[in-house]
């Protein structure tokens, strides 16, 4: 690790309150710029980044608000639907988790039209959701309550799949689209086939808590983890075991989540609050993490969909880093 590999954000941006998730949308919006949504205790704010990286005539991140929307209760978790667009006629539709237990599915055209469905069935803390990506017709989401479950947009429960601990990830690859990755606190990652229902492969950690869990975009049979303090990464052709693991955050580590551009790229964040959590970039042609983002506190974790770029929220303020690799 070099002595100046700590550093500050590339950009930020300013928010009027405590961001406790954001997701920019790994789909096209049909515009040059990229959608991003965060959420705070009671609001969602959608809008659209650009970066001087994409457009040489804007000086560092234009950041223009779309719309914010109420929301009953703190955003704990974020996922964006394939059918948003800003392109024709504009729809923006994602879905939220909330410390009520419950998702809402939140579908606008920026203007008179905004619909909330509210989705019931998880008995515990919701950890993570995710849309199918193709159509964006289900959503897949997992809890405490040791169950993972699929969800047709009108809030019907299509599919439950009974976990052995709190299920903390889930992940639908564009590419295996009747696959759906589950990750579990104690350390097992599962592969479900959607069509039979049943289990068709597992991952183990060997060590636990499994905190975060992702599956790369950019090479399918790669999936990556963080469990105790280390990063793990498994070739799923290879073996159940983890073909490369190492130590990442004195305090364990939080949230895993690979680059959408490279596939030997990913960040891993410490819990906030701690000293360990700094964001740690990462590549796998190096023995130790390219970059130390130095803003400590920070909450979610999210890429952009083209460029080698990495989003953080924290106390009234987006943290963007750009990497150069």
């Amino acid at each position: 690790m070099q002595k100046n590999s700590s550093r500050s954000a590339t950009y930020t941006v300013a928010c009027e309150d405590y961001v406790h998730a954001v997701e920019f949308s790994p789909f096209s919006s049909g515009i040059p710029a990229s959608l991003l949504a965060y959420g705070g205790n009671q609001y969602v704010v959608v809008g659209t980044c650009l970066f001087q990286e994409e457009d040489q005539e804007v000086e560092g991140v234009e950041f223009t608000v779309l719309r914010a929307f109420h929301h009953e209760l703190r955003v704990d978790g974020l996922a964006w639907s394939p059918e948003s667009h800003l392109d024709r006629i504009p729809t923006i539709r994602f879905c939220t988790a909330a410390s009520d237990r419950k998702l809402r599915l939140l579908t606008s055209d920026l203007q008179d039209r905004h619909e909330v469905k509210v989705m019931e069935g998880h008995t515990s803390y919701i950890n993570h959701l995710v849309f199918e990506p193709s159509e964006g017709k289900q959503i897949a989401s997992v809890s405490d309550d040791h169950t993972c479950r699929i969800w047709d947009l009108d809030g019907n429960n299509n599919a439950i799949f009974r976990l052995c601990s709190a299920g903390v990830s889930v992940c639908w690859h564009p590419e295996e689209v009747f696959k759906l990755l589950v990750a579990e606190k104690k350390g097992t990652i599962r592969f479900y086939d959607l069509v039979t229902q049943q289990a068709i492969l597992s991952l183990d950690c060997s060590q636990s808590p499994l905190m975060s869990s992702d599956w790369c975009l950019t090479n399918t049979i790669r999936v990556g983890a963080v469990a105790g303090n280390d990063w793990l990464i498994w070739d799923i052709t290879r073996s159940s075991y983890p073909q490369e693991k190492r130590p990442a955050h004195i305090d364990k580590a939080c949230v895993f989540k690979w680059s959408r551009v490279n596939e030997n790229l990913f960040a891993t964040t410490g819990f906030p609050g701690k000293l360990s959590s700094h964001l740690l970039i990462h590549h796998l042609g190096h023995p130790q993490p390219v970059m130390i983002g130095s803003a400590t506190v920070g909450s979610g974790l999210s890429w952009h969909r083209t460029l080698p770029l990495c989003v953080i929220g924290g106390d009234r303020k987006l943290y963007f880093w750009m990497t150069e690799m």
